[in-house]
C-alpha cells in the first residue's frame, strides 16, 4: 500500500525499548476514542518497528522479550491501545474544540450564578475560560475536567455548583489504576490503607459526576470498587 508520508502518523509504546508502528491517522483516532476498527485497517504496513521514521525494524527477539509473542498484529493492537498517538494538527484542534464544548455544556448544566440563580450562558463561560488562559486535553473525558475548569473560572465568573462526598474502596491491586481517576474527577478529603491492601477514601466531587465516577470505577476495577454518598 502506497501513502504520501502526510497520510500516516506513529503509534509508540515504550517497553524496555521503544516500539512503533505506521497507522493511518484518522483510523488509529477512531480505534483510541473506542471505535471498532480492524487494526489490519489501521496499520500502514504489518511491521513493528524500533525507529519507524529510519525504517528500523524490531527482531522477532525483540518482540519476544517485550511482547511474549511474534504476532505482530496483536503486538500492534497493544501498542495502540497502551501507547500514545500521534495526531495531525487538523484532529488535535478538533479535538480540543469538541472538548471544550463539552466542558463549557456540562458547567452550564451544572453551575449557577450565585447572584442570579441562573446558569451562565455557555458563551459567557467560553470568554471566561479564554481569559483564564484554560487549555483543554483532548484525551481526557469534558466532565472529569470541568471541576478543575470551574476552580480556573471562579474568580472570573462567579460560580455555585452543587457537591457532594463519595465513600470509595478500591482492592489494593486496582489502587494505582483507581487513584489518577479520584484526584482527576475531585478532592480526595481523607484516605487510608487498610491492612489487605485496599484503599479507602472520601472524595469531593460535583454532583454531576456520582454516576460516571461509579462507572468508571467499575470498569477501572472490574466491578469490584464501591463508590456511595456519604450519608
Amino acid at each position: 500500500m502506497t501513502k504520501q508520508k502526510e497520510s500516516y502518523t506513529i503509534a509508540r509504546l515504550v517497553r524496555g525499548e521503544t516500539f512503533e508502528i505506521l497507522v493511518d491517522p484518522d483510523n488509529a483516532l477512531k480505534y483510541k476514542m473506542g471505535e471498532k476498527v480492524p487494526i489490519s485497517k489501521i496499520l500502514i504496513y504489518e511491521e513493528i518497528y524500533t525507529d519507524a521514521k529510519k525504517g528500523i525494524r524490531a527482531s522477532e527477539e525483540q518482540l519476544l522479550k517485550a511482547f511474549k509473542t511474534k504476532d505482530k498484529l496483536a503486538i500492534a493492537a497493544k501498542i495502540l491501545a497502551e501507547g500514545t498517538l500521534q495526531i495531525t494538527s487538523e484532529q488535535r484542534h478538533r479535538l480540543i474544540e469538541e472538548k471544550k464544548r463539552q466542558i463549557i455544556e456540562f458547567i452550564s448544566k451544572n453551575a449557577v450564578d450565585p447572584r442570579t440563580r441562573l446558569p451562565h450562558p455557555p458563551q459567557r463561560i467560553e470568554l471566561a475560560m479564554e481569559q483564564a488562559g484554560v487549555s483543554v486535553d483532548p484525551f481526557i473525558d469534558a466532565k472529569e475536567q470541568a471541576t478543575k475548569v470551574i476552580e480556573k473560572l471562579s474568580p472570573i465568573l462567579p460560580m455555585k455548583v452543587g457537591m457532594t462526598r463519595m465513600y470509595v474502596r478500591v482492592p489494593g491491586e486496582f489502587v494505582g489504576k483507581a487513584y489518577g481517576l479520584l484526584k482527576n474527577v475531585g478532592k480526595i478529603l481523607k484516605e487510608e490503607y487498610k491492612g489487605d491492601g485496599s484503599w479507602v477514601g472520601e472524595v469531593e466531587i460535583l454532583v454531576g459526576l456520582q454516576a460516571d465516577l461509579i462507572e468508571k470505577l467499575n470498569k477501572l476495577c472490574s466491578g469490584r470498587a464501591e463508590a456511595r454518598p456519604m450519608e
